[in-house]
């Protein structure tokens, strides 16, 4: 699969995830298996108002090639101006769009996967992002659309397309579905088969390889979009290498070695955050994940959030039962779940998709980083 000038295999992305694609999970991530290995999302705002949190936010290892960012952004001038610095900087080889995220204080303000429905606002934002990144590749994550009575995922990739996106990616699912329900493989099938001059990426419900092959196969998209399915389980892009590849093998951790995968993932995070209580402190959110169908104990769990330096943490971690096998229940569906009765939108979004108003204050808090 090629994303502009760079050739990703295998045809794997690590989605954008605030608070978890940070360097530090991206490098453990990379160790496993190749692919595309975007950023946390960040406003375009933020970036332009040179915000020291989102710099931080954006530094890559030295060996990460290519270099990926996710930006989010409501104002057509403001996302040209970011993709332009970002260009004439050299922040990043590849630059990706935002209009996926389903939060309600990003839809609430005209922002995510609300804004599709605004099609001209798109196009405009995609025009400034193309021209404002000149040699480097732009592609947009999206999702189906708000609802089932107001999808847009179609339309807006043939804007895409006529705009000189390198690729689109769709999460096939609607901004009501958030992250619950069943994601619709059919809808990127049907993006594909509308978009056919682009690599069309799918997203949603991919939990092991065996999955995204299966994607693959059933709606001829050109790549896939890992997100929670990694969560607790970076190994999962040595499987998706293996699948590719045409390998029957697929990665089974004990407890220890799902262990030492916990420990190499926190001295990352104490490395990038350059401080272990601080580092240890942001690893505590993927405990429960790493450790998901094992039996151990809740005074096991509770001391490997608790732990405020490294040596502890190896401590705790020697304690747990090595050679407990994979538990099968540990497969499937893992983080947030769960749809919404309604999706919440700017007063009167819905009244004129041909509306080029640009969302009001707020839209971009230039404090967020993303």
């Amino acid at each position: 699969m090629k994303v502009g000038a760079f050739e990703v295999w295998p045809p794997v992305v690590l989605a954008p995830m605030a608070g978890i694609t940070n360097i530090g999970f991206r490098t453990l991530c990379r160790e496993q298996g190749g692919g595309l290995f975007v950023s946390e999302m960040i406003t375009s705002r933020a970036l332009v108002e040179r915000v020291p949190l989102t710099f931080q936010m954006i530094r890559f290892g030295a060996d990460e090639s290519p270099r990926s960012i996710q930006l989010y952004g409501v104002d057509p001038a403001v996302i040209g101006k970011a993709a332009r610095m970002i260009a004439e900087e050299d922040l990043a080889d590849h630059i990706d769009l935002n209009f996926g995220c389903p939060v309600p204080k990003v839809t609430r303000r005209g922002g995510g996967s609300a804004l599709p429905y605004k099609r001209n606002l798109l196009r405009a934002i995609l025009r400034e992002a193309v021209t404002g990144a000149g040699p480097l590749p732009v592609t947009m994550k999206m999702r189906m659309g708000i609802d089932e009575d107001h999808l847009t995922y179609v339309e807006a990739g043939r804007i895409a397309v006529e705009e000189g996106l390198a690729a689109v990616a769709l999460h096939a699912r609607t901004a009501r579905q958030h992250y619950g329900g069943t994601a619709h493989w059919d809808a990127i099938k049907r993006l594909k088969d509308a978009v056919p001059e682009i690599p069309v990426l799918g997203n949603g419900d991919i939990w092991s390889a065996d999955d995204a092959l299966r994607m693959v196969a059933e709606t001829g998209c050109d790549g896939v979009v890992i997100g929670r399915g990694c969560l607790g389980r970076p190994w999962l892009f040595r499987d998706l290498d293996l699948a590719f590849r045409g390998s029957a093998e697929r990665v089974r951790p004990t407890l220890g070695q799902v262990g030492a995968m916990m420990l190499r993932h926190a001295e990352l995070l104490c490395e990038v955050i350059g401080s272990e209580p601080h580092g240890l402190a942001d690893f505590r959110k993927h405990v429960g994940w790493y450790l998901k169908g094992f039996v151990v104990g809740a005074e096991t769990r509770r001391a490997l959030t608790s732990v405020t330096r490294l040596p502890e943490m190896a401590e705790r971690v020697a304690e747990l039962d090595a050679d407990q096998p994979w538990p099968e229940e540990a497969d499937g569906p893992r983080g947030k779940s769960g749809e919404r009765s309604k999706v919440s939108l700017p007063h009167g979004w819905l009244d004129d998709p041909d509306d080029m108003t640009i969302p009001g204050a707020g839209a971009e808090d230039p404090t967020s980083g993303g």
